[in-house]
Formats: structure tokens, C-alpha cells, sequence
């Protein structure tokens, strides 16, 4: 397929990069920084261009991987005079149809993972929902989606929203607790290597138990004298001292509701 990243972001250089790897043909790529547009191009072997006027209507499929307040304020310009080609966003929060009264044919195609441009991932592994507004779309979407993972599933928007919310507890709520980690050890000359083999088994329990099974420390038990004294050691952080109280307390509701129903 002859395809057009609109983006040229983490999402955007991983996803161009598995396209691309997978026989696609990566005609063009957008990004409101020429700088961004021409990196990226050049790894794909695709015109750059920083002008949303001036994207290519020589392309089957267009995908877009931006904010969502930019994605909504170029579709009038991007879309027109494109009523046969197809358009896709990424996004996990968005729903499908803020395509709607700008383009004839549209879906969603959102790979749930973490990206990051120095960090290309392995597409087959990944899972991808996907959306789309008519079965043409959607069997091309079918196509495009199988050509770099097997891992497919039909979702909703409305669904969808819950996914990417599960995702960001999953994922990004997780990683700032490590960034939180790392500082407390940086300030006392700790390396945060130390902590890999806990975040490793961390991750590997859950392939085989229920996260609320593999819920250890000393807010499961509600030992107040531990709790107490790591409090005290973030008297000074009172930020990272609430997302303690407050993850502490959410901890030990949900052991204490699954131990009343066990």
C-alpha cells in the first residue's frame, strides 16, 4: 500500500519503520518541524513536507499519529479533495468519528505499547485494535494491520477509552513511579539498576497471576509503623507524599475487598 504518516513522532517513526519493513510504501511524511518531517522521510525514503497544503493525494492510505487537538484542526485542509482515500488515526482516547463530515472513508488503527523513537519495538508482538466507519475500510484495515502484527482485535470507541485509561494505569502511571524511585536512589548515591530484578519479577507474576494475587508490601497488610516512617521520609516531597497516601490507601481497600470475598 502507498501510505502517508501524518506525524513523525515516536508512534509515527516506530510504526513507518514495521510499514516500511513490512513492503509498504511510505510515500510522504508531515510534521509541522521540517527538521522532524526530513528525519524521519529519509529513514522511510519518503518526501518530507512541513506543510499540511502541500500532503501528497498519491497515497491509498493516511495515518495519522499527533496530538489530538492538532489532528482535529488539520482534517479540513488534509482531507479535501480526498473522498476516495482512506484515513486513519492512532489515538487511544479518540473516537473514530471526529473523522466525520470531512472524510467518506476512516477507522482507527491504535497499537497499544509505549513508543520511543530511539527504541524501535517489535510490532508482532503488539497488540492492535482497530475501527472502521464501512467494510472497505475495514477489510483494508484488516490487511494493513496483519501485514506487521497478529495480534488484531475489533474495538470500539466507546471501549476503547477504557482500554487506553487501563493503559496508562498499566504503563505510564507505573513508569513515574520509577522516575520517583530513581530520584530517591540518586539522592542517596543508589543505583537504580538495583531495582531491575523487582520491576523484572514485578512483571513476570502477573503473566501467570492476577494482579490483586501478586499484590505484596506493607500496604496489603496495613503495617502502620512501616507505613508511618516511609511518610516521614517524604516530608519534603509532599507531592510524592500524596501518591503514597493515596496509592497506600487504594492498595489496602482492594486486599481488604478481596480477602471479604475469597
Amino acid at each position: 500500500m502507498r501510505i502517508v504518516l501524518i506525524g513523525s513522532g515516536n508512534l509515527a517513526t516506530n510504526l513507518g519503520v514495521a510499514l516500511k519493513n513490512a513492503g509498504h510504501q511510505i510515500v510522504q511524511v508531515y510534521s509541522r518541524t521540517m527538521e522532524h518531517a526530513h528525519e524521519l522521510a529519509t529513514r522511510l525514503g519518503a518526501v518530507p513536507t512541513h506543510q499540511i497544503e502541500q500532503v501528497s493525494d498519491n497515497a491509498d492510505v493516511y495515518i495519522l499519529s499527533l496530538k489530538d487537538s492538532v489532528l482535529q484542526n488539520i482534517l479540513p485542509t488534509l482531507c479535501k479533495g480526498k473522498s476516495d482515500k482512506i484515513f486513519l488515526h492512532t489515538a487511544g482516547s479518540l473516537p473514530m468519528d471526529v473523522f466525520a463530515g470531512f472524510a467518506v472513508h476512516y477507522g482507527v488503527f491504535y497499537p497499544m505499547q509505549t513508543f520511543s523513537k530511539e527504541r524501535l519495538v517489535d510490532f508482532k508482538a503488539i497488540p492492535c485494535f482497530i475501527e472502521a466507519c464501512d467494510a472497505p475500510t475495514r477489510d483494508l484495515l484488516q490487511a494493513l494491520s496483519r501485514s506487521i502484527t497478529t495480534k488484531v482485535y475489533p474495538l470500539s470507541s466507546a471501549d476503547r477509552q477504557y482500554l487506553h485509561l487501563a493503559a496508562v494505569f498499566s504503563c505510564n502511571f507505573v513508569n513515574h513511579c520509577y522516575a520517583i524511585s530513581s530520584e530517591l536512589l540518586a539522592r542517596h548515591h543508589i543505583p537504580f539498576s538495583v531495582m531491575l530484578p523487582l520491576i523484572d519479577e514485578t512483571a513476570r507474576k502477573v503473566h501467570s497471576l492476577l494482579p490483586s494475587d501478586a499484590q505484596t508490601g506493607p500496604a496489603v497488610r496495613y503495617d502502620e509503623n512501616v507505613i508511618e516512617r516511609q511518610k516521614a521520609l517524604l516530608s519534603d516531597e509532599p507531592s510524592w507524599a500524596n501518591i503514597y497516601k493515596q496509592m497506600t490507601a487504594s492498595i489496602h481497600q482492594t486486599a481488604t475487598t478481596k480477602r471479604e470475598h475469597d
